[in-house]
């Protein structure tokens, strides 16, 4: 059996063992919650969303600023007036003078005449053959970059929920004209536009055009566009800058959660396995670890179980106790009938065998009363911990088992006299049965003591929130030094002239748990008189008073 004791103890070492891992679930979830926290913070603060409008908007009236310069350089320098159809502009002359213009800037030009025909691209060189068409290369790939390429799949991600998705899409025809482009056309009519539109995933282009005029006279438009790279460079510069100040801050969160986790879940993984040593513990030298120093939940939770483990270690004791008890006093019974049965067979006497089977009825009535007390002492702690507490009236209900006692007397019982001291509300928060079986047996206890024309005084008062209820009787009072051991299981000290086995010890030992149950006292003393002797007993029960 120790060897099978052995290997389950083994097996559940090895099991706990397994359960241990690398990180706690309870520190996972921390900084799980934390990193989503920041996460969301982050994301956030990375979308820049009314930064990059207000930096299109800057970007495009600054455009529109620059066209009407330009505009106003060609209307000064490309026009030729002293022709017979009037005012026109000279392609060659336009060319040259836009070619300059944007030379220094990153802009594309061009010019559409009155009719809509575009007759100046800066992105196009004039030549004998025709026109050759300048592309700006792509930049150079570069080596990988972990960050370029998370703010690059950031940035693709919150193009799909951005304004720009509602920008028409940039598309360039081979055989340009003012009328492929809204703003171009709106210039020729006099007034001046701007616009965006998407280009490519991610791309932006952006728009300004102006009316180019003579004395008022409209004779081309000029659209200055370029791309949103410097855009995006601001807004990648200032989402680099937050994912700096973010790392830091998610290092700093990382640690901080690491440190709350390791307060959190280190002491209850030490309470969790303190608790598992406690269980398979055969010589009570596993202890709960040292937290209740702790100003928190947990030092609250230690000090909870450290109770607990001693409370169980006591009630252990307490039903080794019983067990140890109430097989003694089986015992006695059984050891009488076995006795009385053996003798029985070898009696021929009719009397005699006439007065040993009443020894053998008594001793059978005595073992079933100190049986069915057992059973009911057995489990009383399983009731009372399952039944709710009521508002039971107090007063009411000694007062009912007063008039009850006294309606049923023969004239040979001691009449009980009740006696309320105190007009406050008389209720305590309890289980009505249980507590009339308590003061049952203490009036029980106080006839079978008192004297033939004696009285039983029942007094109810209220001191400092408590409500206290004495019971005296007019009888020998208790043994010397007995006033506490009166209350153990199995104890008797019954008068003189009672039959032996009547009671079974565990009246008093039953009240006091159901008072205790009740977050009460109960104690027992003598009544004494002046000259110092005993005028009987008084049981003093103190029960808290209900605020309702």
């Amino acid at each position: 059996m120790k060897q099978g004791g052995d290997e389950v103890d083994s097996r559940h070492v090895a099991r706990a063992r397994e359960r241990k891992p690398l990180i706690s679930p309870l520190t996972r979830r921390i900084l799980t919650v934390n990193l989503i926290a920041l996460g969301t913070l982050v994301a956030g603060l990375l979308y820049l969303g009314e930064y990059r409008r207000s930096l299109i908007k800057n970007e495009l009236a600054s455009l529109q600023v620059q066209a009407e310069m330009f505009a106003a350089a060609l209307g000064e320098g490309a026009v030729v007036s002293d022709t017979p159809t009037g005012q026109f502009l000279v392609s060659d002359i336009a060319y040259q003078i836009t070619r300059r213009l944007v030379q220094t800037t990153d802009t594309r030009a061009r010019l559409f005449r009155a009719d809509g025909i575009m007759i100046v691209d800066s992105r196009r060189l004039g030549a004998a053959g025709g026109t050759v068409q300048i592309e700006i290369l792509a930049p150079p790939e570069q080596d990988f970059d972990l960050l370029t390429y998370i703010l690059d799949q950031y940035e693709r991600l919150a193009s799909k929920v951005r304004d720009e998705e509602k920008l028409p899409k940039y598309h360039e025809s081979p055989l340009q004209t003012a009328n492929d482009y809204f703003e171009a056309s709106a210039a020729l009519q006099g007034d001046s536009a701007i616009a965006a539109r998407r280009f490519g995933s991610t791309g932006l282009i952006l728009s300004a055009a102006v009316p180019v005029q003579r004395y008022k006279q409209i004779l081309g438009s000029l659209m200055l566009s370029k791309d949103g790279k410097s855009i995006e460079e601001a807004v990648y510069d200032v989402r680099l800058n937050i994912l700096k100040v973010v790392g830091i801050a998610m290092m700093i969160t990382i640690l901080l959660s690491l440190y709350l986790a390791g307060t959190i879940a280190r002491p209850i993984r030490q309470l969790a396995e303190a608790a598992e040593r406690i269980r398979h513990d055969h010589g009570r030298t596993a202890t709960m670890p040292g937290l209740t120093q702790r100003k928190d939940e947990i030092g609250d939770l230690a000090s909870s179980l450290r109770e607990m483990t001693e409370a169980l270690w006591l009630r252990m004791d307490a039903i080794e106790r019983f067990a140890a008890d109430v097989s003694h006093e089986i015992k006695n019974p059984l050891t009488s009938l076995r006795s009385a049965v053996e003798t029985a067979g070898r009696i021929e006497d009719a009397d005699k065998r006439a007065k040993l089977m009443a020894i053998i009825l008594d001793d059978v009535a005595r073992l079933d009363r100190l049986i069915s007390d057992i059973s009911d002492a057995s489990r009383l702690d399983a009731e009372l911990s399952r039944t709710a507490l009521v508002p039971v009236d107090l007063a009411g209900l000694i007062n009912a088992l007063a008039e009850m006692h006294n309606s049923t007397s023969d004239g040979e019982r001691v009449p009980v006299q009740l006696e309320i001291i105190s007009n406050a509300q008389m209720q305590v928060e309890g289980i009505e049965d249980r507590l009339v079986q308590v003061f049952r047996n203490l009036i029980t206890n106080a006839m079978t003591f008192s004297p033939q024309g004696g009285r039983i005084k029942i007094g109810l008062g209220q001191e400092n929130g408590w409500l206290v209820v004495t019971v005296d009787d007019g009888g020998p009072g208790i043994p010397h030094d007995k006033e506490a051991e009166i209350f153990n299981r199995f104890y008797t000290s019954r008068p003189e002239g009672e039959k032996f086995g009547t009671h079974s010890g565990l009246g008093l030992a039953i009240s006091k748990q159901i008072i205790e149950t009740h977050d009460g006292e109960i104690s027992a003393t003598n009544r004494r008189a002046p000259d110092g002797s005993i005028l009987g007993a008084r049981f003093i029960i103190r029960l808290p008073a209900s605020n309702a």
